[in-house]
């Protein structure tokens, strides 16, 4: 469990950072104080923001899932549910 545990803080910390830049090139395109963002060889300009804030909604659910699990908690699972007319 230990290498568990330490290997999910380890994915966590991935994940926080990642999200820290992606929320910093978000803002910082949003502003409009630059015309692009780098984030390591990727430019961002305004007509992605559409798709950061997709990237930036899909690590927080990474984030709150790793959170879930440390915490001794499940990770979140979609499911849907099919209505039926009898």
């Amino acid at each position: 469990m230990a290498a568990n545990t330490t290997e999910l803080k380890a994915r966590l910390a991935f994940w926080r950072s990642a999200l820290e830049k992606l929320r910093e090139a978000y803002l910082a395109l949003l502003d409009g104080g630059v015309k692009s963002y780098k984030i390591g060889n990727e430019e961002l300009t305004r007509l992605d923001l559409v798709s950061l804030q997709k990237r930036i909604d899909e690590a927080e659910k990474k984030v709150d899932e790793l959170e879930a699990l440390l915490a001794g908690g499940h990770a979140r699972r979609a499911f849907a549910v099919t209505p039926m007319d009898w």
